[in-house]
């Protein structure tokens, strides 16, 4: 994959980058394909469903509104992640299990971690346009992400 910088270099005008900070806490660094959504907040009952259907290398945004209460991916959703083929997750919210996550091969970014689980309800919304940072992030954009950043493609 190339490498964000040198991407937005390459395609500037057609990227946007999202300048929220998040961490770096799965075991692939840099990763891209095409973006889902998920809008939920301490529920991550629709994550749950959508990771444990086929990723076809595509990357899940999840908006838990930067809640860090609790979390809304742990080990056992991020492994079904991996066993159905996404390459990585984007949670504006909170993981657990930090140290089993490092062993995944499965980008993953959050804004931080907490233990407490999440409720399981399904409370949400799937495939609708969300906001990271002043990124407005569509369903079926191209996204790319490296330890430098995200690029969203407009």
């Amino acid at each position: 994959m190339t490498a964000t910088a040198d991407l937005y270099d390459e395609r500037g005008d057609a990227l946007d980058s999202v300048s929220l900070q998040f961490l770096d806490l799965g075991g692939r660094a840099a990763f891209s394909g095409p973006v889902r959504t998920v809008v939920c907040h301490r529920d991550n009952g629709l994550v749950k469903q959508i990771l444990n259907s086929p990723g076809d290398g595509g990357v899940l945004v999840v908006d838990g509104g930067g809640s860090l209460e609790s979390a809304l991916m742990g080990d056992l959703i991020a492994a079904a992640a991996v066993e159905n083929g996404w390459a990585g997750v984007i949670i504006r919210g909170a993981v657990r299990d930090r140290t089993a996550l490092r062993e995944l091969d499965l980008g993953i970014k959050a804004l931080g971690s907490n233990p407490r689980k999440s409720a399981k309800d399904g409370a949400g919304e799937v495939d609708v346009p969300v906001v990271l940072g002043d990124v407005e992030v569509r369903p079926g954009a191209m996204l790319w992400a490296d330890p430098d950043g995200i690029l969203i493609e407009r």
